[in-house]
């Protein structure tokens, strides 16, 4: 009998307690409830799922918002509900928020002053990815977690005021990246603040050097304040805290070497440094970082050897020294503990020896760059057994024997981009229709052997690289002429065949090119290259490949085809220094996104097509040296290129040559009035951008109407892709001075 009470009584006792808390819980105080109500963001909220924040419903039931067991409001948690409006000071009565998170919204305006220190029991803070501005001022005594990184806030941090000697002693991880905070660095008193376990200050704009104090920071994990205008050496104080993770400090101005005491942080997994002007070199005895994953010194001044002690890093994934002066014997180094390493760069320096033989037996690797370098001999056999390889640039060597490379390379399945320009320097190009094999290529997508003074022609067994989207064989002698079955490969959209002896005439089997001459979307690769190449320069850059035809200095004849009008997404057009003869093809003009039309050094006749007017992104353009004759059209972008681009064609008119026109007929003349006078009120003010940058113009634009609320974006824009803006502001000073005279 009491077996079977005892259960039912323990039941009405669980559902009479469940009550009594759910009606105590759900009891929301009217001042809590009164000081939400107050923000104009509930009403605004633009979310899928609208809030259901109602006066006629209890506040412990709203969305995002947890009551203790006396109805006060303790957490205020809406990250990602695509809130809009500002903050009211009223939220202040708030005074029993423990947690505070309004993140990845569109909150905009100013801090209330005073709000953040008015909370007494607030341990997080998180109001990150919103566009709150001005200044920051305190910070609550219990807080723990601050995010107010990727806002519009400004102004100088001061230590004394935001942090001070009473403030915050709880305080563990704080967060303002992506600000436009200026002035010192402002670094917390870590004697305050001995629970600091990370601070933030990237991409900010803060100067001058780092101050000491990080050596008292007995607890720092991470500590990051890169893309900054910090200067000065490294903090060796910093090498005293041994509990650090991750030192990320790139993109300044740091100077002076890595001093040997970095050796000591024993828990470091990741230290980036990259694009300082750092120099010295790396720490003989960097090999006790037993911790280390990632390693970035790229861009900087550093000189020597590679320490060999770096290849007992077991947990290496990541090495990039690129772009430094380090020397040495690489075929020296042991590279075979490094089982874990997928990414090594070591391109542009002055390393000699042989390809690692060692480093074939890494096999995760998935992207090796050694190019510009001066590593001799050939590329080694053993690298079929490197599966996962990915990316290869070896360009800007002394390596030999094409033939070889081609065909262990072929076995590299997961092979998508081949670099091997600048070295085989006078051999002959392989053209053996069985050195691919049945399945060899099969995911390459960017090959290049441009700057090689390859001999012969073009191998047919590059009509079987189906994957295949960016080929480049500049800089050769190959003869012949260009292979119409280009034209049949689904993915090519970037073919560069400069500066070679090509003869005969354009071939109009280009001119259907898929991803050139359809609205499909083109899938752009990000490959180490120079546009419009020079050869001594090439792959030493980050840059988005543009969808480009550049048969620049060869000996092509015969007219350009009408056909070319329908490549409707080329960016790129350089015919120069051939021999093509005729009249410029009108359905150029079709091209709307075309940003470099390069017709110069030829045996073109005829007028400029006033059609190419309409060519809005056209940022660089150039007919020099032709037969040319006529008017040189007026307006848009041709109101913007200068004399040199129509040098050499001395029946070509235009005020801003030398030469006048003998006649201009009444149309153009009252154009030419109309530009000059009506309209506008600053019609001689034009701005031109070419469509691959115009990426980065809008980013320009966003920046200047919201300022730094896209900063981080922008930044991390020019970091990863490298991508250029080119903005060319012209001014018709022709007009200016009419306009001044009258």
């Amino acid at each position: 009998m009491l077996n079977t009470f005892f259960p039912d009584m323990h039941s009405v006792l669980v559902f009479v307690l469940l009550s009594c808390f759910a009606s105590i819980c759900h009891t929301c105080n009217q001042l809590d409830k009164q000081a939400l109500l107050s923000h104009s963001f509930i009403i605004s909220s633009s979310s899928s799922t609208p809030l259901n924040w109602s006066s006629s419903i209890d506040c412990c039931l709203w969305d995002g918002i947890t009551c203790d067991l006396h109805g006060r409001v303790t957490k205020l948690w809406l990250p990602f509900r695509g809130l809009r409006g500002s903050l009211s000071p009223s939220l202040a009565n708030l005074s029993h928020l423990s947690h505070l998170n309004l993140s990845h919204n569109l909150l905009s305006g100013p801090l209330p002053n005073g709000l953040l220190s008015s909370f007494n029991h607030l341990t997080t803070l998180d109001l990150s990815f919103n566009c709150f501005s001005k200044e920051l001022l305190s910070l609550p005594y219990s807080i723990q977690l601050v995010d107010l990184s990727s806002n519009c806030l400004s102004g100088k941090i001061q230590p004394s005021l935001v942090f001070g000697q009473a403030r915050a002693p709880n305080l563990m991880y704080f967060n303002v990246s992506n600000n436009s905070f200026t002035g010192f660095f402002p670094l917390p008193s870590c004697n305050s603040f001995s629970l600091i376990k990370s601070l933030d200050f990237s991409v900010n704009c803060f100067t001058l050097k780092i101050p000491p104090g990080l050596g008292a920071c007995s607890k720092l994990e991470v500590f990051r304040a890169g893309f900054n205008l910090l200067s000065g050496l490294l903090p060796f104080d910093i090498y005293n805290v041994t509990t650090l993770r991750e030192i990320s400090l790139p993109r300044n101005q740091l100077s002076g070497p890595i001093g040997d005491g970095i050796v000591q942080l024993s828990n470091l997994n990741t230290f980036e440094v990259y694009s300082n002007e750092l120099n010295g070199e790396i720490p003989r005895d960097i090999g006790r970082l037993s911790s280390l994953e990632h390693l970035l010194l790229q861009s900087n001044n550093l000189r020597g050897n590679l320490p060999p002690s770096l290849m007992q890093c077991a947990n290496l994934t990541t090495i990039n020294i690129r772009n430094n002066f380090l020397e040495g014997d690489i075929s020296a180094l042991d590279f075979s503990k490094l089982q874990k390493l997928r990414t090594l760069d070591l391109g542009n320096n002055s390393l000699t020896g042989y390809f690692p033989l060692s480093l074939t037996s890494c096999t995760s690797l998935m992207t090796i760059r050694l190019d510009t370098n001066e590593l001799e001999g050939q590329v080694l056999p053993d690298m079929v057994a490197m599966q996962y390889l990915s990316f290869l640039s070896l360009s800007a060597n002394r390596l030999i024997n094409i033939t070889g490379a081609i065909r262990i390379l072929t076995s590299c399945k997961n092979l998508s981009v081949a670099i091997l320009g600048n070295n085989f320097i006078g051999e002959a190009m392989p053209d053996d229709g069985s050195i691919l094999g049945s399945d060899g290529f099969q995911k390459l997508q960017v090959l290049g052997l441009g700057g090689c003074k390859l001999y012969g022609r073009v191998p047919a067994w590059i009509a079987k690289l189906r994957m295949l989207k960016v080929l480049d064989l500049s800089f050769n002698h190959l003869t012949g002429s260009i292979p119409s079955w280009f034209g049949n490969l689904p993915r090519l959209f970037c073919l560069d065949l400069s500066s070679n002896f090509f003869s005969g005439e354009f071939p109009q089997e280009l001119c259907r090119l898929p991803t050139l001459s359809s609205r499909l979307d083109v899938p752009l690769v990000d490959i180490f290259m120079q546009p419009f190449n020079d050869y001594r320069l090439q792959y030493s850059g980050l840059t988005n490949v543009l969808p480009q035809i550049n048969l620049r200095n060869n000996s092509l004849s015969g007219r350009i085809p009408l056909e070319i009008g329908k490549l409707i997404l080329l960016h790129v057009l350089d015919l120069s220094l051939n021999n093509f003869s005729g009249s410029i093809p009108e359905q150029i003009s079709n091209i709307r996104i075309l940003e470099k039309l390069d017709l110069s050094n030829n045996h073109l006749s005829g007028e400029i097509p006033e059609s190419l007017t309409s060519l809005h992104f056209l940022s660089s353009f150039s007919v020099a040296n032709n037969n040319l004759q006529g008017q040189i059209p007026i307006g848009g972008q041709f109101d913007t290129f200068s004399s040199q681009s129509y040098e050499g064609n001395p029946q070509l008119c235009r005020p801003v040559l030398s030469s006048s026109c003998p006649s201009i007929n009444r149309g153009n003349e009252q154009k030419i009035i109309q530009e000059e006078g009506g309209g506008f009120n600053i019609p001689w003010f034009h701005v031109t951008v070419g469509l691959g940058y115009a990426t980065g113009f809008l980013v320009v634009c966003v920046t200047l109407l919201f300022q730094d609320s896209w900063r981080y974006a922008y930044f991390k824009f020019l970091s990863n892709m490298h991508d250029k803006v080119y903005v060319i502001v012209a001014v018709n000073m022709a007009r200016l001075r009419r306009r001044l005279q009258r």
